[in-house]
């Protein structure tokens, strides 16, 4: 799971917490940006986060989940930015979130990415195309109302809720459509 500097940091917290919660192995790598952001809108550090998951320096090249013989599930990158969105669409593996995604697309595994910005301009949609065309899922942040939600928690669960099924993870953050209460 990586979590970038992009606003929605909720999105990542809530995330993180479920799979821990659902006994989810979870690695974790942060961008400088990401901790600032985590910080500001959720009052999070990281060292608050390794209850959850494993974290890895983003600079670190030579941690196990940069190599494609690591096997994974597949990857969320949860906010992401449009500057990592962009390195990974061209193929930048600079970093070890880059490295990483690289790393999932090259070996055809779930790679999930979940921008938040808005409105997107021409540059950003190509970057979404092309990553779409190499099998990666585009996950706008973007929750529903359906399930008429009061708190903030409850939009954060709905695309949490989405991730999860995505990634073929059994869960009951929330009330399918058409399920009774």
């Amino acid at each position: 799971m990586g979590i970038t500097g992009a606003s929605g940091s909720l999105y990542a917290y809530a995330l993180v917490r479920a799979l821990h919660q659902l006994g989810i192995e979870t690695h974790l790598i942060v961008t400088e940006m990401g901790e600032k952001v985590m910080q500001f809108e959720c009052n999070k550090k990281m060292d608050e986060l390794k209850e959850y998951a494993t974290i890895h320096s983003n600079k670190n090249l030579f941690a196990s989940i940069a190599s494609g013989s690591y096997l994974t599930d597949g990857m969320v990158i949860v906010p992401c930015s449009m500057n990592t969105l962009g390195a990974i669409a061209n193929g930048v593996g600079d970093t070890l979130l880059s490295r990483a995604a690289s790393v999932v697309l090259k070996e055809k595994r779930t790679f999930i990415i979940v921008p938040r910005e808005a409105p997107f301009n021409l540059i950003h949609l190509r970057n979404m195309t092309a990553l779409a065309e190499t099998g990666a899922c585009i996950m706008p942040a973007s929750p529903g109302f359906y399930h008429k939600p009061t708190e903030i928690w409850e939009l954060a669960n709905f695309m949490v809720a989405r991730i999860l099924d995505m990634l073929n993870i059994d869960h009951r953050l929330l009330e399918r459509w058409g399920e009774k209460t």
